[in-house]
């Protein structure tokens, strides 16, 4: 990555995936999880983290602290509005962070100033001076956000950001709040903008845009071209509503397009495939098959004329290598018969370091799993890393599920539950086997919490495929989401449930803040 304030080629990637992309509807990472995403940014090369939002509750100064204690080679920021509040708990967060940021926003638009903020401008200009400067007497890399940007009035944004320049900001951040300006207006924004302010040029312009209308990825390349050196997205575009800019199309664009643009950004695509499962996994959210690049159908092709040009020289169809992005090696890798080290020589090869009591786990799972799949490849094995790292320290392990069910007939489930040293066992009937098995762990684990969502997905194809489960479950306005992985997917479903509800059951808080930009 490069840090090179004066390289005028270098695009910073501002990754806001545990922030704005957390707070798409239905996620809700737990702190584990967050640093789990923050380490493969981290070895996607990334430049900023933005591990969250820490004022919003104690489990989120829990994530973005353990984000900042672990990975150390990113800028790690959190979010905060223009409260002192706010900045103390990023400050909590943040305070063990080998380089610690603070994003600090409020809005500027007439219609947000009036209706959200109930705030005269001249109190805005104020809070924006007073918050920055409070924020620079903690932490030399400052952040500043105008809030619904592209509707607010140029005149007034200028005098805001002259004064979040003047109080100390490094980078101004001029978002697209509700993804409402297109490419030519963006360019004209940003340029009024150094217009009306010169002093900008001496800091870095930021870019952040959302997806209403199908724009953010053009919006965000129109802000580079405008003199933005950073560009703010998510992994797979998630995000509020339709999503921010995607970082693989970002990034992927301008490494396609280098001869056009002449700028480069600091991340190692071959991680970016890779990313974009993970993030699928832990968040829920599949990635649509026909996606740019990281798509199932992204490097598939159905007609006979293309796959006839495909088979002659890829690139009369395809303007990217699949290997560029980490496709090139999902093969099977290993068998029932394959030993501890061949395990952690395969880890090894997809960049994990797996040892000690953690590489005793994962082989223990690994051999369960490989004695009921004929090979399990490398696709299977990150999916049993994620999973392994979930339950190591887990209140409720389900130790046997029994099932009987029959076409007609109303499905019986028997479950044995681990908890320190007792063990429970329960028995629930259901609609189906999965509708039992959650009826006889809610006997063990008892909650008020209803089912809200339940998704499944296979990791690979074939019938012998992993089964991953996401169950999303509801309680007094919070959600708890818990996830496994398993052959069978009504096991798996089980032991998502129970996850699911052992946090539902702990009333672990879950983010109570809608702030954004």
């Amino acid at each position: 990555m490069s840090t090179d304030q004066t390289d005028s080629q270098y695009v910073k990637i501002f990754d806001t995936t545990l922030r704005d992309g957390e707070q798409s509807p239905g996620i809700s990472l737990n702190a584990q999880e967050k640093l789990e995403i923050a380490r493969q940014l981290e070895r996607l090369g990334v430049d900023i983290i933005e591990a969250g939002f820490a004022i919003s509750s104690p489990g989120e100064v829990e994530g973005i602290g353990l984000v900042a204690k672990h990975v150390r080679s990113c800028t790690i920021a959190s979010l905060n509005r223009t409260q002192k509040g706010d900045i103390d708990a990023s400050w909590a967060a943040l305070q063990h962070a080998e380089r610690p940021r603070f994003h600090v926003f409020i809005a500027t638009s007439d219609l947000h100033m009036e209706h959200k903020l109930r705030m005269e401008p001249h109190a805005v200009v104020e809070a924006t001076r007073e918050a920055v400067a409070y924020a620079r007497s903690k932490v030399e890399d400052v952040e500043f956000s105008c809030e619904d940007a592209t509707r607010s009035r140029p005149e007034f944004m200028a005098e805001v950001v002259r004064a979040a320049l003047a109080a100390g900001a490094t980078t101004i951040n001029i978002p697209d709040t509700v993804g409402y300006t297109t490419p030519d207006e963006y360019r004209e924004i940003l340029a009024t903008l150094y217009a009306n302010v010169p002093e900008l040029h001496e800091a870095t312009l930021s870019v952040h845009t959302h997806n209403d209308l199908g724009l953010a990825t053009a919006n965000s390349l129109a802000g580079v071209q405008a003199g933005a050196r950073q560009i703010e997205v998510a992994v797979n575009g998630i995000g509020e509503r339709a999503g921010n800019s995607a970082l693989e199309e970002i990034v992927m664009l301008l490494r396609t397009r280098h001869a056009v643009f002449g700028m480069r950004t600091g991340v190692e695509t071959r991680e970016i495939a890779r990313t974009s499962r993970l993030v699928s996994r832990l968040t829920g959210y599949p990635v649509q098959p026909n996606k740019a690049v990281v798509g199932r159908n992204a490097f598939a092709h159905e007609a006979g004329i293309h796959q006839d040009g495909v088979l002659k020289n890829r690139r009369t169809y395809e303007i990217m290598d699949a290997e560029s992005i980490g496709l090139a090696h999902n093969e099977l890798v290993l068998g029932k018969h394959s030993g501890r080290h061949a395990l952690q020589k395969a880890y090894a090869d997809m960049g994990y370091t797996v040892e000690g009591e953690d590489l005793k786990r994962a082989f223990a799972r690994f051999k369960d799993i490989a004695d009921r799949k004929k090979t399990v490849s490398m696709l299977d094995l990150e999916a049993l890393l994620d999973d392994q790292s979930r339950d190591t320290s887990e209140r409720f392990v389900l130790e046997r599920l029994a099932l009987r069910t029959a076409t007609g007939e109303s499905s019986q489930a028997e479950v044995t539950v681990r908890e320190g040293d007792a063990v429970h066992t329960a028995t629930g009937v259901g609609d189906g086997p999965i509708d039992a098995a959650f009826k006889a762990l809610g006997e063990i684990v008892t909650t008020t919490a209803t089912l809200r969502e339940f998704n499944v997905n296979a990791v690979t194809g074939g019938q012998d495929a992993l089964g991953d489960v996401r169950v999303v479950l509801e309680q007094n306005g919070h959600t708890f989401t818990g996830q496994a992985v398993a052959p069978d997917i009504t096991e798996a479903a089980a032991q998502a449930y129970l996850r699911a509800a052992a946090l539902a059951a702990a009333g672990i808080p879950s983010r109570t803040t809608n702030d954004t930009i």
